[in-house]
């Protein structure tokens, strides 16, 4: 495919290598947390520049999915509308999907049109997120959907386009492989996490998935000095720190995650990662710490982060979140308490959920122990259905189930939860955390054990064979990290064997099958690991966190089947 040079008439004020320069430096602007002046160095080309139209929507839609306002996602998606409409401009009138490009004649098209396109892509993609969270409308939905078709079809037509022979790189060429980089890896990598049942149905309807793939195009995208280099290193960072880990077996990829923040320093004025002043990477530097099981270092990043700017206290609110669950594996409850309490006042992402998290902590306390401002487990217990809210047309998992396991309260003699800090706290895989500091994961154990001694006190309630199921699958997770594997597999056995008499939480049953098979795997019992990961699947419907819990098993069910493949072909060498 041959480049044609851009006519001079298209962009009359600024070449295409200007304005990616410019954007450049007002990306360089936003990593040193100078937002404003990142947005005000885009703000007067948006009407001629397809790429400060773009970048100046992106850094807009980003702090609106931070502030979750209703009226910021619906200004941000009209900014991302507008954006769409400047790359429209600069696309060719007839354009490139649905047809390859030959390298002469007619279907010729300019360097300036092919960039057109990826930006275009880019557009619809953010375009439809912030539709499926500003709109619970279906017909809204639909058309995000759609928004999502069109950009995959871009983008994977550009990827052909931009690695056949024919095509001819122009000057700007890294930053328009970094923009297909950004598309086709995310488009791939996405697409791979979902289970299997899900991802027959998006390949049906055309989409597919390859992990590797994926994450080796976001890789090559951030390693290479281009416009998206950031929002590629993001997204990887993303995953390895929080999609591998909560939705997976608890490994994370924290050597992956720590290397591509190693090159962002020398960008900016520090020089090493220690004295990093960015506050969106000394979050993600603080989360690696948090899944080594330091601590200590940990709260020190995310309170490094909140303190290098004050502008975007969005920001703050994630560094918050951690803080609160370092505060919480620490036992720490009333420091834990104060950071949900914040959340619950500054955030709206989620007030159900950080009430429902205020509630739990307080519910940890020794009962003569004085609350904080004088608060009440049990009022804010019953606060947490009238909180909770809709995305994309469904409420969040962990919102509904926060809200049926704060319903017990609204009774008129109402059963405590024995320790609804410590059940969430699974929920977000924290167990993994809490087990690399032994003398953490005693703490919690010891917690566990006084509340396994208060409900084998005489009480007969409706919740006791599943408060008494819940507490031995904690147990277990910390047996398990203490390395008596024996005790922790009687734990979670104890908690099958009362499947029938669950009454409430029946996600305890397949859960404590998935954490059974990890432990079966980590001792080499494989085939049994593999049994009891496919009954975890197979034989369970329709419980909390289900999503959750299959994605989990997912994870694992690859990790194990690759890893017998392996063992298989050794024996089959061997054996040759």
């Amino acid at each position: 495919m041959a480049l044609e040079p851009a006519p001079a008439a298209s962009c009359p004020q600024l070449d295409l290598k200007t304005s990616l320069d410019e954007c450049m430096e007002a990306l360089n602007l936003f990593l040193s947390n100078r937002f404003s002046d990142s947005l005000e160095c885009l703000r007067p080309r948006i009407r001629e520049s397809m790429y400060h139209a773009l970048v100046h929507a992106t850094v807009l839609g980003m702090q609106a999915m931070m502030t979750f306002q209703h009226d910021d996602l619906v200004r941000a998606g009209q900014t991302m509308k507008e954006a769409q409409e400047i790359c429209q401009r600069f696309r060719r009138k007839s354009p490139l999907l649905g047809s390859l490009v030959t390298k002469s004649g007619s279907d010729a098209f300019t360097e300036e049109q092919v960039h057109a396109e990826v930006c275009y892509a880019e557009c619809l993609l953010q375009r439809a997120a912030l539709t499926f969270l500003q709109d619970e409308n279906m017909v809204n939905f639909i058309k995000g959907g759609i928004k999502v078709r069109t950009s995959y079809l871009i983008y994977r037509e550009l990827n052909n386009v931009i690695r056949s022979r024919d095509f001819r790189h122009g000057e700007s060429h890294r930053h328009l492989q970094g923009g297909v980089a950004l598309g086709v890896g995310a488009f791939n990598l996405t697409l791979s996490l979902f289970p299997p049942r899900i991802l027959k149905l998006l390949e049906f309807a055309g989409f597919s998935g390859d992990k590797d793939y994926g994450l080796s195009r976001l890789q090559e995208g951030a390693a290479s000095p281009n416009l998206r280099s950031l929002l590629c290193t993001m997204l990887l960072l993303c995953y390895y720190t929080f999609l591998t880990f909560i939705l997976g077996t608890g490994d994370g990829g924290v050597e992956e995650a720590e290397g591509l923040l190693r090159p962002y320093p020398r960008l900016l004025p520090q020089a090493s990662l220690l004295s990093f002043q960015s506050a969106i990477f000394l979050f993600f530097a603080g989360r690696i710490e948090e899944i080594r099981g330091n601590i200590n270092e940990a709260i020190r990043r995310f309170e490094e982060g909140c303190a290098v700017q004050q502008a975007w206290k969005q920001l703050h609110h994630m560094g918050y979140w951690e803080l609160m669950w370092c505060f919480a594996y620490q036992a720490v409850w009333k420091v834990a308490y104060f950071y949900a309490d914040l959340l619950s006042q500054e955030s709206r992402w989620s007030k159900a959920m950080y009430v429902y998290m205020k509630a739990a902590f307080l519910s940890m306390l020794p009962p003569e122990e004085p609350r904080p401002l004088g608060e009440q487990e049990a009022d804010l217990f019953r606060r947490v259905s009238s909180l909770k809210q809709k995305i994309a047309g469904k409420s969040p998992p962990t919102e509904k189930f926060a809200v049926r396991k704060a319903r017990r309260y609204k009774a008129k003699e109402p059963v405590g939860l024995p320790v609804p800090a410590l059940e969430m706290m699974y929920m977000w895989n924290g167990f993994s955390v809490l087990g690399k500091q032994p003398k953490l994961t005693e703490t919690i154990l010891g917690i566990l054990v006084e509340a396994e001694q208060k409900l084998q006190a005489p009480q007969a309630n409706e919740y006791l064979q599943d408060d008494s199921s819940l507490v031995q699958l904690l147990k277990g997770m910390c047996l398990k990290h203490l390395g008596q594997s024996g005790r922790a597999e009687e734990c979670f056995t104890a908690v099958q064997r009362s499947e029938k008499r669950i009454r409430y939480d029946h996600y305890l049953v397949p859960n404590a099958l998935l954490e059974l098979s990890l432990l079966q795997a980590r001792q080499g019992r494989t085939r049994e690991a593999l049994g009891g990961l496919r009954r975890a699947k197979d034989n369970y419907k329709n419980y909390s966190m289900e999503s959750r819990t299959l994605f989990r098993i997912h994870a694992a069910l690859s990790k194990m089947e690759v890893a017998q493949q392996e063992d298989n072909g050794l024996d089959a060498s061997a054996s040759s």
